[in-house]
């Protein structure tokens, strides 16, 4: 069974779309994901199954649009496809924590338009947008249209989350 990790978008951030992490483990299991585990309460999901990534997508935004009657997008990355995200990030020197993975479904455009009054830098990667945010997101004003149906991690947490997708398995530690 492969490794997947997925990452939803809007999920806990700023009271909308709340939805309680042992909520979603318990919903990956009843589409039949196996081993499902979150990190931190804004959407990132990590489940082993035998199925393509599309399969696990489609499953689990169907899932997730039922509890919340409305679409909840999902990006999903395999645990190798998540690693090359981290291995590749364009600004290794710059703080983890101002440098954002935004995950797109598809590859970013060749051209497109950035507003970055702020000094941010942008960086096209394979599914993925690399963004370095001087003053912190928080505040920023860039303007990224590309990205509009992406959901972003801070390099921080996508570290995290490629260390545990190396992490034993519920069965390899023996649990039952």
């Amino acid at each position: 069974m492969k490794v997947y990790v997925a990452l939803l978008r809007a999920v806990n951030v700023g009271g909308t779309g709340r939805l309680p992490m042992a909520e979603l483990v318990r919903m990956a299991e009843a589409v039949g994901f196996v081993d499902a585990r979150t990190y931190i309460a804004s959407g990132n999901l990590l489940f082993r199954s035998p199925g393509s990534e599309g399969e696990v997508k489609a499953r689990l935004e169907e899932t997730l649009a039922e509890y919340a009657g409305k679409p909840v997008g999902v990006m999903v990355r395999t645990a190798p496809e998540l690693a090359a995200v981290l291995a590749a990030n364009p600004f290794p020197e710059r703080e983890p924590n101002r440098t954002m993975v935004i995950f797109l479904d598809q590859p970013p455009p060749a051209e497109f338009e950035v507003v970055a009054p702020d000094g941010e830098e942008v960086r096209a990667g394979a599914r993925e947008f690399y963004v370095h945010y001087p003053i912190g997101s928080g505040r920023s004003k860039l303007k990224l249209p590309a990205a509009r149906s992406g959901t972003a991690r801070n390099i921080n947490t996508v570290a995290r989350l490629v260390e545990m997708t190396s992490e034993p398995s519920g069965e390899e530690r023996g649990a039952t």
